[in-house]
């Protein structure tokens, strides 16, 4: 083949991938927003309102980060499709990036990559719906970047990879704990790894924490004049021990000899710590956190303290059974009684189309969705660690391999976390599922792929 067949070759490779660019700059935020399009109006879940409430009330509650408060609240003369926008565009971003730096940025790869998400994915899910559930996926990978392959970004690049970490370690205590637990495993790795990660790296990654933090405390001192981390953790934790069966045992072992508020009602607690903290129980009876927060404090660090084993026991259940739970849609279609409540005390002019959206007219299902999203979930996130094991094998650890461990341990950390602290959710496991299925997608172009063919920026 002559010189000038490849060269024109190589333009026309050139040109498509330049529409490429394009259509995949189009095409991807809309199909991450094609479930909030489908609804006519982003979707809600039940802890939408606490977050919206926050710059309107004034004070901090339990578990309602202000930083993300104050993100919503930024949206709302736009019915928050700019917070969708924000999402759509930062979840495009990030992907485009991650294949940037591990040298498969190509426009088609990216968009086709994007199509198998979204069809088999909570991924815009959680891009169409307001909560804090999409950072959580995306920091894992921000962060990620910003520690393995800094040197492969720009300044620029790496001033907005350290916002959104920063940002998304504020929104979500869970989050912070599963980056915070990333660069912890960072710091004992990087003696093992032949310098596969710098130490300025790791430090940009670890500061990222401190930064977030900083954010979150200082939100709170502006909105509500109180320099404190956001409450709750203790009730949070109380409702996954009264859970397990040990809050109703630690009663029946110090009741009547410690006055303790809950005494009269050892016998008749709740089945869930959802029904407990949410529903109609003796939790509102005696103030809710405001009158029990104190108690339920005391009762968790002396149930540590005589339960231990238990304790364990507990936590190693919850996490087995957390890793399980990844179906989508969780606290999506049931009535949202606190969200809609909050709409109409502070935001009656969003009543009309929110009330219209489908999702508040019951339209809302994803029985269906779920017989695909369960076992791709599942099954991606055995192959990922399948994968990470495998690249354990080789010397030295190939990019994939780091970006493969960082998932499974992303997934194991946020497990733990949630499981310890508040019980298994679907909803926790949905918000990083996806990640694992992106690592198996990765693998998969690698794999059917040449590996010499020229790198285009996406």
């Amino acid at each position: 083949m002559g010189g000038s067949q490849i060269n024109t070759q190589i333009l026309r490779a050139r040109i498509a991938d330049s529409r490429a660019v394009w259509i995949a700059a189009v095409a991807i935020p809309l199909m991450l927003l094609a479930p909030a399009l489908w609804n006519g109006y982003p979707l809600l879940q039940w802890d939408t309102g606490g977050y919206l409430a926050r710059w309107y009330e004034g004070y901090l509650v339990p578990s309602r980060s202000t930083a993300f408060g104050l993100y919503l609240h930024f949206g709302e003369d736009s019915a928050f499709w700019i917070n969708l926008g924000i999402q759509a565009l930062a979840t495009l971003w990030v992907l485009q990036l991650t294949l940037r730096v591990l040298g498969m940025a190509r426009p088609w790869r990216l968009l086709a990559i994007a199509l198998v998400l979204v069809l088999t994915t909570a991924l815009p899910w959680l891009a169409s719906m307001l909560l804090t559930d999409i950072f959580c996926g995306l920091s894992v990978l921000s962060l990620f970047i910003l520690v393995v392959h800094g040197e492969r970004t720009s300044t620029a690049e790496k001033c907005l990879l350290f916002g959104l970490t920063a940002f998304a370690a504020a929104t979500h205590s869970a989050t912070l704990a599963v980056l915070l637990g990333l660069c912890a495993v960072g710091w004992i790795a990087r003696p093992f790894l032949r310098g596969r990660i710098s130490v300025s790296g790791l430090t940009q990654g670890s500061l990222t924490i401190v930064a977030g933090a900083a954010l979150l405390l200082s939100t709170n001192c502006a909105l509500s004049g109180q320099l404190a981390w956001t409450p709750g953790g203790y009730g949070v934790a109380f409702g996954r021990m009264m859970q397990d069966g040990i809050v109703a045992r630690y009663l029946r072992d110090h009741c009547p000899q410690q006055q303790l508020k809950l005494c009269p009602y050892r016998d008749q607690l709740p089945a869930t710590a959802d029904q407990f903290l949410w529903g109609n129980s003796m939790f509102n009876t005696l103030g809710r956190f405001e009158g029990l927060n104190d108690e339920m404090g005391f009762i968790v660090l002396h149930s540590l303290a005589e339960y231990p084993a238990w304790q364990v026991e507990a936590a190693l259940a919850g996490t087995a059974q957390q890793l399980l739970h990844v179906a989508t849609g969780e606290g999506n279609n049931v009535w949202l009684g606190h969200t809609y409540g909050i709409f109409e005390r502070f935001l009656p002019a969003q009543l009309k189309p929110m009330r219209a959206a489908r999702q508040q007219r019951g339209h809302l299902d994803f029985t269906a969705i779920n017989t695909v999203h369960v076992p791709i979930a599942l099954a991606s996130m055995l192959l990922a660690v399948i994968l990470f094991g495998h690249g354990l094998t080789r010397r030295p650890f190939d990019d994939l391999t780091l970006l493969a461990g960082t998932i499974t341990f992303a997934l194991l950390g946020n497990a733990v976390t949630c499981a310890v602290i508040s019980g298994p959710h679907d909803r926790y496991g949905a918000r990083l599922a996806w990640l694992a299925t992106l690592v198996v997608l990765i693998s998969a172009f690698r794999h059917f792929t040449s590996r010499d063919e020229p790198s285009l920026p996406a």
